[in-house]
């Protein structure tokens, strides 16, 4: 096989990209995965939230066309991607909390999402009424932001992709991109894989948290990977399904319920000696827990299910947003990583925007210059984004 465009990496975004791809006839596609098998990546292990309450326009607008093509998805995929409007709650315990969320709020009713809005505390109790609300002031709240399923909109994408062609390639071994230079111009020539090798002009990196190991011949690709753990309750019907997404945004402790089960997060993870290590450190657990209970006293009769535990990693940029877009000194190849815990909800979005760069000469109905893979190079960097 000589395709027309390999990816390296086989998880939501990269299968987004190839089902994107193959929406247009007579574009062979060659998909490449590390792992052995679909599904055995970060994307398993996304906690499936959708939000559209971001602080940088380039992130919302990512979020709107995901949420379009998440309603459509069923019609079009042929799949279910589980997207349940049940809201995002963020909860300000301090003035300067309250005053970024208001600014986030104010850009993202700018960019059309006008049913966000600010929350006062007696609002956030009746929005949550399973909440300790001490110290809290108020918050913001969007009620189409929510839930989808990472792994059915993950397999839909790839069986779309295949029903069109598009092939895939697992437990590749080792993965190097090939270029060639001529009057001081470079352009990709192929793809090397465990033993094999492929010609192709375009290739795409989509490898989420490994794809800083593909850097080469003088490209940098500024992803780091960040374990990030997810501690599961036994099952738990004192927290109803439809309870939003609730995040402090002192410290980033957050919950939300999914099968029956609490889901319970915070940033802090202990650091690894591996930084791809995926193991669950159950010291993590008890400093947790005293926060979880305290802010949901419920949660004191929940069990935590150990054996359900289990940890993950984002793929970090310095500036905490996606690399997407094509690489300017090597002509052919592609970035769409980096997403920075936001993988999954932006997979519809970027597989759209990196097809039409490839495809369509460059014309997008999205400006993604916010995203361009050179912006660190160039000292531009996206702002911080605060609490958001």
């Amino acid at each position: 096989m000589q395709p027309d465009i390999v990816i390296i990496g086989a998880g939501v975004v990269g299968t987004s990209i190839a089902a994107h791809l193959s929406e247009h006839s007579g574009v062979s596609v060659l998909v490449l995965e590390r792992a052995p098998e679909l599904g055995a990546g970060s994307t398993a292990r996304a906690t499936g939230g959708f939000r559209c309450q971001f602080a940088s326009e380039v992130n919302i607008r990512l979020s709107l066309l995901a949420r379009e093509k998440l309603r459509r998805f069923r019609d079009e995929i042929g799949v279910d991607p589980g997207y349940t409007p049940a809201g995002y709650l963020f909860l300000a315990t301090d003035a300067g909390q309250l005053a970024a969320l208001r600014a986030a709020l104010a850009l993202q009713r700018k960019c059309g999402l006008t049913e966000a809005r600010e929350v006062s505390r007696a609002d956030t109790q009746a929005l949550n009424p399973h909440a300790d609300l001490t110290g809290v002031l108020g918050g913001t709240f969007c009620p189409t932001d929510g839930f989808l399923r990472p792994l059915d909109i993950l397999h839909g994408y790839a069986a779309a992709a295949r029903r069109r062609n598009v092939h895939f390639e697992f437990a590749c071994g080792p993965v190097r991109w090939r270029m060639e230079e001529r009057a001081g111009k470079r352009r990709i020539t192929g793809v090397d894989f465990g033993a094999h090798s492929v010609a192709t002009q375009t290739i795409i990196i989509a490898a989420g948290a490994w794809s800083g190991q593909l850097a080469a011949h003088g490209v940098t690709i500024p992803v780091e990977p960040e374990r990030r753990q997810i501690a599961v309750t036994e099952p738990f019907a004192a927290l109803p399904a439809t309870m939003p997404m609730t995040i402090w945004c002192n410290d980033g402790f957050h919950l939300r319920v999914r099968d029956g089960r609490v889901l319970l997060l915070k940033p802090d993870v202990p650091p690894s000696p591996d930084p791809f290590a995926t193991t669950f450190d159950a010291q993590w657990l008890e400093p947790l827990l005293a926060t979880a209970r305290e802010r949901v006293p419920c949660l004191a009769s929940a069990s935590i299910d150990l054996e359900a535990c289990h940890a993950g990693l984002y793929e970090m940029t310095p500036d905490k947003h996606a690399l997407v877009g094509p690489v300017p000194e090597v002509k052919g190849l592609y970035l769409a990583t980096g997403n920075s815990g936001h993988g999954v909800m932006h997979a519809p979005a970027i597989g759209q925007l990196i097809a039409e760069m490839i495809l369509d000469g460059g014309t997008l109905n999205f400006d993604a210059h916010p995203l361009r893979p050179s912006r660190f190079a160039e000292g531009l960097p996206n702002p911080p984004s605060g609490v958001l």
